[in-house]
């Protein structure tokens, strides 16, 4: 890299959008001038081979006795599904009229099972556009968000629900005039996103991992799925499998509110492993030893990641998952609180409910950002999650949070598209149940949560396949606050974007 320059990417020879990254296969080179004095041993501070020390094993613990309790919930409840046929209940409109009118039944698991494979080929349909029409989708994302905002403050004063009204319509005004501050980083966006998925072409690692993180997401997903209706069926008042008097409402929405509890934790523990594996594995050495071809990359990078993070790490993790799952659930109740207040007729505390859902959304989406930093800091250096969340606390400080909105706009991006699998999902469900019209669901009283089951199965394994291609975006912003000379020299365009709009960001941090 000797005489490069920040304004190289005004010239022809470095234009703002390269496509495949042409530096991937360059041979490695010491840089020179500016960044001679500033090398580093790829290995410095226990990089890449922390100490073989079992971190936070208190979470490790509760992570796997809530496993366990749900494991055996399940079995209780399925022998109990089991023993009683599944209450009846098939495939399609004939077999959704064949079961019990009492509560959810088999004909439930089929539709959610489709719904599953629904998920699984929405998801990788979206990345493959995404890699294929970047810049195009980045703008498209920005606008339906917009539209979205826009759409739902026009329902809720149609449909006269003002608490709700009044608050997305300050959102609709804030999305539009923040519309053009975030227009103007797409090509910085668009080009991180692109360099990381042509990175993921050299290593076929990368969409091993996505996928089988994503099959054990679908399991689970079918799994909990499964067992929610045998709850369902087995402590429902006057289902054909409830025997005795400790059958009650309060009964099934108490074990559904744990089976739910313990499928978001683990769902996030899934997720988490995988963008653990991916940054300490694939996208960490390719940023700090170059590509496998320059003979410097230590072997089987990815299976001491994911050994890393599935071990000593675990525990981390599942700290840092169990505080965003406290968070999606403490929203959920929210949420509900304000949907039963409007739906009683009590305005000023639908309100109220709104609001602080609104909030503890906001406040959930921040710490899974910065959560996804940490776990990058735990998967290269091994640390605890304190440790890890304090030096990415530094970080952010140090290179600050107006150049990694462009990290921001991709996992909004990718985000955006969970949410349309989502609701995709949900909506498959919501026709399957119009059309089979179910005799348990004749009142609809089942279709809330229902269409639930679908949104969550949705949106987990949309975000677990796309938490691949984020991991690689992250990690390059945690190399580039550590050792921006290293960029330099692995992908000169992005580095040259990086320089020319945020200066500041390529100073190394001591």
């Amino acid at each position: 890299m000797s005489g490069y320059n920040y304004n190289s990417a005004q010239s022809p020879a470095y234009p703002p959008y390269p496509g495949p990254t042409p530096a991937y296969g360059q041979p490695y080179q010491p840089p020179q001038g500016e960044y001679a004095t500033d090398v580093k041993n790829p290995y410095e501070g226990d990089r890449f081979k922390p100490k073989k020390k079992v971190n936070d094993p208190i979470f490790l613990i509760l992570f796997i006795a809530q496993f366990l309790g749900f494991a055996a919930l399940s079995g209780i409840v399925l022998s109990s599904w089991i023993s009683n046929g599944g209450l009846g209940g098939g495939l399609g409109t004939s077999g959704g009229q064949s079961a019990t009118d009492i509560t959810l039944n088999r004909s439930t698991v089929y539709l959610l099972l489709l719904v599953t494979a629904a998920a699984l080929l929405l998801s990788s349909a979206y990345l493959i556009l995404t890699r294929a029409f970047t810049k195009v989708i980045m703008h498209i994302t920005l606008i339906l968000s917009i539209v979205l905002n826009i759409g739902i403050c026009v329902y809720y004063w149609i449909t006269k629900y003002y608490s709700g009204a009044i608050i997305f319509t300050i959102i609709a005004i804030f999305s539009i005039l923040s519309y053009w501050g975030f227009r103007s980083r797409i090509p910085l966006a668009s080009l991180l996103l692109q360099v990381v998925m042509d990175v993921s072409k050299h290593h076929n690692s990368v969409y091993v991992v996505a996928f089988i993180a994503l099959i054990l997401q679908a399991a689970l997903s079918v799994w909990f799925v499964f067992t929610s209706i045998a709850i369902y069926a087995k402590w429902t008042p006057g289902s054909p499998s409830c025997s005795d008097s400790s059958c009650s409402s309060g009964k099934v929405a108490g074990l559904i509110f744990y089976a739910t509890f313990s499928y978001l934790w683990t769902s996030q523990v899934i997720g988490n492993v995988a963008l653990a594996t991916l940054s300490g594995g694939p996208f960490g050495c390719w940023y700090y030893f170059g590509p496998r071809s320059d003979g410097q990359m230590p072997k089987n990078p990815t299976l001491s990641a994911f050994g890393r993070a599935s071990t000593f790490s675990l525990g981390s993790i599942a700290f840092g998952s169990l505080i965003v799952t406290l968070l999606e659930l403490l929203r959920l109740i929210l949420q509900a609180a304000q949907n039963n207040a409007n739906a009683d007729g009590h305005p000023v505390e639908a309100c109220l409910a709104c609001c602080a859902a609104c909030f503890i959304g906001f406040i959930e989406n921040l710490v899974e950002y910065f959560n996804r930093y940490a776990y990058i800091e735990i998967s290269l250096y091994g640390k605890p999650y304190i440790a890890a969340a304090k030096d990415t606390w530094r970080l952010f400080k140090d290179r600050g949070i107006d150049a990694l909105i462009n990290d921001s706009l991709v996992s909004m991006t990718l985000t955006w598209g969970a949410y349309a699998v989502g609701m995709l999902s949900s909506l498959f469900a919501y026709l399957y149940l119009r059309l089979t019209d179910p005799p348990y669901n004749s009142g609809g009283q089942y279709t809330a949560p229902v269409i639930l089951f679908a949104f969550l199965i949705g949106i987990m394994c949309s975000m677990t396949m796309s938490s691949a291609i984020e991991a690689g975006v992250s990690t390059i912003f945690v190399g580039l606050g550590e050792d921006p000379q290293v960029l330099a020299i692995r992908s000169p365009d992005l580095f040259a974007l990086i320089a020319q709009s945020y200066p500041d960001v390529v100073r190394g941090v001591v």
